[in-house]
């Protein structure tokens, strides 16, 4: 009966060994991995919690929102420009140019053909009128001074124009000159005309209660003056003005004899070129060239070159005076004729001292 018993036992245990129960037998465990291990079907179920951004890809998606609203803000502008400038081209045709400044053609540049013909007859034009020059024998002589700018009208229509024959002077007890001349500084050109000497302020004369300064004097070749018929080798306009812009030139007529201080001293300043300007270092003496005697005739005349403005007091020397003959060459070599002819006296006064 024992031994039945064991049979029994061991082949209970065998079967359990192959067929395990349905819940196994756990092994014995310490308290925290039985805390930890508590089974799916006991254990309490966790909230699933969404997973949290980071600080980086808030940035970045801030980013890509601040460059999304930028761009939608530039294509509105974009739009409204565009509509601007149909309602505009609508009003106003014309295409709108920034207001930028031209750049400026220099002299030389090519114009477009359309306008060039005009302009290149313009500029013949303009070129014949500038070099159209008044000059005292050919092309531009005397007779055409009238006609070659209005601006010498009177050169033709005058009825008060010099120089003219003086004769047949009514003898008169005239005011003296009173000149009041002193060594000045000056300087010499040569402006195609005459030899021009340019003085400094201090050259004074008194006549007639008015005082005109002399500002300067030239040379004529022969005298522009006639005496009774009877012209001299040359002349020294004198040329002064006073306050109010109104001239007054004394004639000093030149005959060949000895040498002249004054005429030397402007001989030896002549400038080498045409339009050149020669400051001089010394001084000139202007009483050097005025006659001993200080009887003169006087009449109302005009300047003998263009424009030949009228209004001018005339006072002619009577007594001529004289330079060698070697000065006179050197004036005759440069100009041998610079004289406007003899003009009419149209009915005017001419006074004479006795």
């Amino acid at each position: 009966m024992r031994q039945l018993a064991l049979v029994l036992f061991f082949v209970a245990t065998a079967v359990m060994a192959n067929d395990p129960p349905s819940k196994p037998i756990k092994p014995l465990q310490s308290k925290e991995e039985a805390s930890s291990s508590v089974p799916a079907s006991t254990a309490p179920k966790e909230e699933v919690k969404p997973i949290r951004e980071t600080k980086a890809s808030r940035e970045a998606k801030a980013a890509e929102a601040a460059k999304q609203k930028e761009q939608q803000a530039s294509d509105e502008l974009a739009t409204k420009i565009a509509e601007k400038l149909a309602a505009i081209r609508k009003d106003k045709p014309e295409p709108i140019r920034p207001s930028v400044r031209p750049a400026i053609r220099p002299p030389h540049a090519a114009y477009s053909q359309k306008s060039e013909p005009k302009l290149a007859e313009k500029a013949k034009v303009v070129h014949a009128v500038n070099s159209a020059h008044w000059s005292y024998e050919g092309e531009g002589d005397p007779s055409s001074w009238g006609k070659m700018n209005p601006a010498n009208a009177k050169c033709d229509s005058g009825d008060r124009q010099s120089p003219i024959d003086i004769r047949d002077g009514i003898r008169v007890d005239l005011d003296g000159i009173n000149f009041d001349y002193k060594p000045v500084a000056f300087s010499v050109i040569d402006n195609r005309h005459t030899i021009q000497v340019n003085l400094s302020s201090g050259n004074r004369i008194q006549v007639s209660g008015k005082t005109f300064e002399l500002v300067q004097f030239h040379f004529h070749r022969p005298s522009e003056e006639r005496i009774g018929g009877k012209n001299f080798a040359m002349v020294a306009h004198l040329v002064h003005k006073d306050m109010e812009g109104k001239l007054a030139v004394i004639a000093v007529l030149i005959e060949p004899g000895k040498s002249n201080v004054v005429v030397q001293t402007v001989w030896n300043n002549l400038p080498l070129e045409k339009e050149e300007v020669v400051k001089a270092i010394s001084t000139i003496d202007m009483t050097q060239i005025l006659p001993t005697s200080r009887d003169y005739y006087t009449y109302m005349g005009s300047l003998t070159t263009p424009p030949c403005s009228e209004g001018v007091l005339w006072m002619v020397m009577k007594e001529p005076i004289e330079i060698s003959s070697d000065q006179h060459a050197i004036f005759a070599r440069l100009y041998p004729m610079n004289a406007r002819p003899i003009q009419r006296t149209a009915g005017r006064i001419i006074k004479e001292s006795k």
